[in-house]
């Protein structure tokens, strides 16, 4: 696409958004205005004062910052389509929030609730459905020859023939790889089996960019080896006014997801395993909170009543208060109802070589120093209910990997197991609903490991689901 055309469809996107911005002014003022002090007609008198239309004009203009800084307007040609639907989220959200600042400062009497979520809906709704159709219109287009960048890639080993077979599998992205850049060594022969064309070596590389239409230039070069060669590579593309991109694995990492990040002039590129940040984590902590305090007010009666027959029972308190390592191994206290005699710790040591688990974690079914009322908190799960006050504090969440005595991670030999602490530990996880102590040690870390893997809001749905009927059954409770 032409440097005009883009322009145009620019300027067009960003016009359509403003509309948009409107538009759902107007909808919601019309549905809300019969239960607001003022009529659509009347707001609209009012509306003629020189204060209202820079007011107004603000908004518009702060609207337009905000789909500009969420990226709207770069290009979204590599970017997924989910990934463009939450930033439009993220977007419309800000916008929506800011018309609720505007309420209290410049007292808008239309400015509602029932305002704020008809706004919210429709310019969200409107500004994911355009969003959409340009995708659609633009994939047509591609598939057609029509829209297409010219890609050239630095370097010709597996990783780089692998990205330019994605490329080759995604035609709608639009790119034609156009050519391949290295110089004479080993790997050649593999190379020239894959059945792409070597453009030019490194010394040729100026000449070449000079001479042919490039769009593009990726550089998938060993950073270890050649960052003299990829330095004068993007050099080399900057002054020229090439985009280059640089394969992000810099360290060929096995599990580390990586994105990028720039902070006061300085480009950063994170690798990470838990999940960092971003709407879903935000989401899962409000569920978080939202949830363990519900069921705390639910079951502050039961709470009450286990207490007093713990008291009543055995000497000494009623909950007891351990150190566990969280996330990062920060230390914390996890608060369970004491389901054990109150000198348990202290006799730890007697009773070791009776540990039926492998590993260094300390489980045996039949425990001398479990209370008998202990014993069937435990059976039923009701000595962890106390955790939901670790949740609602922030030092756990409902669903993550278990949170670990020092004494047991003392015992760790290895350091991938260490990794499950990269997240915020949890009262169930898959250990819980996969057998619990009945699991071999392994078998528990590689589920730890899984789930950080694979996390996502539907898979702590679908262990919270799965847990009562685990809970209700007492699998593999120790």
């Amino acid at each position: 696409m032409g440097n005009v055309r883009r322009q145009f469809l620019l300027n067009s996107m960003k016009l359509f958004d403003l509309v948009l911005m409107v538009a759902s002014f107007g909808l919601a003022a019309v549905v809300v205005s019969e239960r607001a002090t003022v009529s659509v007609a009347e707001f609209l008198a009012l509306r003629v004062k020189i204060q209202n239309l820079v007011t107004f004009s603000l908004l518009l203009l702060l609207w337009h910052l905000i789909f500009s800084s969420f990226g709207m307007y770069a290009s979204r040609r590599l970017a997924g389509r989910w990934d463009e639907v939450v930033d439009i989220i993220k977007a419309t959200t800000l916008g929506t929030f800011l018309l609720l600042c505007s309420h209290f400062a410049f007292h808008i009497s239309l400015i509602m609730p029932e305002f704020l979520g008809i706004f919210w809906l429709a310019s969200t709704v409107g500004a994911i459905s355009s969003r959409m159709t340009m995708r659609a219109l633009l994939k047509r287009l591609r598939l057609h020859g029509r829209n297409l960048r010219d890609m050239l890639i630095v370097g010709t080993n597996p990783r780089a023939i692998q990205f330019a077979e994605k490329m080759r599998q995604n035609p709608a992205l639009g790119y034609r790889v156009m050519g391949f850049v290295d110089q004479d060594w080993s790997g050649l022969t593999a190379f020239r089996q894959s059945g792409f064309d070597l453009a030019c070596d490194f010394a040729s590389l100026p000449a070449f960019l000079r001479a042919n239409v490039v769009d593009e230039v990726v550089v998938t070069l060993p950073m270890r080896s050649f960052h003299s060669q990829a330095s004068e590579i993007a050099t080399l593309c900057e002054e020229q006014g090439i985009v280059v991109r640089f394969v992000s694995n810099l360290f060929d990492l096995k599990k580390a997801r990586s994105r990028a990040e720039e902070f006061d002039g300085d480009s950063l590129i994170t690798h990470y395993t838990g999940g960092l940040e971003g709407w879903p984590v935000v989401f899962k902590r409000v569920v978080d909170v939202v949830f363990s305090l519900g069921v705390i007010i639910l079951l502050l009666p039961l709470f009450v009543l286990t207490a007093a027959l713990i008291k009543l029972t055995s000497r000494g308190p009623a909950v007891f208060v351990q150190k566990r390592l969280g996330l990062n191994k920060r230390h914390f206290g996890i608060y369970k109802f004491r389901t054990m005699v109150v000198d348990a710790e202290k006799r730890m040591k007697e009773i070791e070589h009776l540990n039926e688990v492998t590993g260094p974690v300390f489980k045996i079914k039949n425990d001398p120093r479990i209370t008998p009322l202990g014993r069937f908190l435990r059976k039923t799960s009701i000595d962890e209910l106390p955790q939901l006050f670790n949740v609602l504090k922030g030092d756990m969440s409902l669903v993550g990997p278990r949170p670990l005595p020092i004494r047991d991670y003392e015992g760790f030999n290895e350091d991938w197991q260490r990794r499950r602490f990269s997240v915020r530990p949890g009262i169930t996880c898959l250990w819980q609903i996969g057998g619990r102590s009945s699991i071999s040690f392994e078998k528990w870390m590689e589920l730890d490991l899984q789930y950080i893997d694979k996390w996502s809001l539907k898979l702590d749905l679908e262990i919270l689901v799965k847990t009562i009927p685990a809970v209700l059954r007492g699998s593999g409770a120790a």
